[in-house]
């Protein structure tokens, strides 16, 4: 790997007026690295990933470096800032049915995607940009579906929608941020393939937000734990779980049942019951 990070973040910290939701958090990305972000409800993992991409309300004040390949992304221009999303830094979000248009076909909604950053290429070559992307993540009849609306597909392709619209321009970094909260087991263990398919064809870099480690721990190389804003403990993910040595990462860790777990005995319990 590239010994320069992709994606460095130093003392990061956001507030709602006197709610501090992110504390002065730090890590990086390296290229094609996958860092998983992870915590219970609240604990200001989205907050942190749409304060690098800007889009928070300007009602919320950031503080702190977001560099994207040396590049600091707090101070750019609005008209720069808008050339690197969705190009160089894309996201998936964690709800389909509200993150696509209800009223307009699938394939129009990736083409817009495309155009939004190569105004000037043809119909023709969007067209066979948006039908590519849709095959990538393996939607079927790609010529026929690319015409119908998103209550058509089930809740599992319209998240490979998604991932379509967020790849189609082959950006470096990928933000997911629970995409797969809505789904079953089994598409949940689809979806999580088809990320990792993707960022070792494309050596993708990945910031994948979850609230459960045991997601993460099948897509990262390294987790970052968060807790109330903060980041308490951060490292490989092997050593992570197992030597945690923060006490809020043990009992995240202790909260989830595995093939092991003595079922005669409760699980951990608490205000971190969410959490899993």
């Amino acid at each position: 790997m590239d010994s320069a990070p992709l994606l460095d973040v130093k003392n990061l910290s956001i507030d709602f007026g006197q709610h501090a939701a992110v504390k002065d958090i730090s890590f990086h990305i390296s290229p094609g690295e996958t860092l998983g972000l992870v915590g219970e409800s609240g604990s200001g993992k989205s907050a942190a990933s749409l304060a690098m991409l800007r889009l928070l309300p300007h009602t919320a004040q950031v503080t702190g470096k977001v560099a994207f390949d040396g590049e600091q992304l707090l101070g750019l221009p609005e008209e720069a800032m808008r050339r690197r999303r969705g190009r160089d830094i894309a996201m998936i979000f964690q709800e389909p049915m509200t993150a696509l248009n209800p009223v307009m076909p699938v394939g129009a909604q990736i083409a817009e995607a495309v155009q939004a950053h190569h105004p000037g290429e043809s119909h023709k070559a969007v067209r066979a940009k948006v039908l590519s992307a849709m095959e990538e993540v393996g939607l079927p009849e790609v010529e026929r579906r690319a015409k119908d609306y998103p209550h058509q597909f089930s809740g599992g392709q319209r998240q490979r929608i998604l991932i379509a619209m967020a790849i189609v321009n082959r950006p470096r970094l990928l933000i997911a941020d629970e995409p797969t909260t809505a789904l079953d087991v089994t598409v949940q263990a689809q979806i999580l393939e088809l990320l990792n398919g993707l960022r070792r064809e494309h050596g993708l870099a990945m910031l994948f937000i979850s609230h459960d480690l045991a997601v993460v721990a099948q897509v990262a190389d390294r987790v970052a734990v968060m807790q109330r804003g903060e980041i308490v403990e951060q490292g490989a993910v092997r050593s992570l779980f197992e030597r945690p040595q923060d006490p809020y990462t043990r009992r995240l860790l202790a909260s989830a049942p595995t093939m092991k777990t003595d079922r005669s005995l409760p699980l951990a319990s608490g205000p971190l019951a969410s959490v899993v």
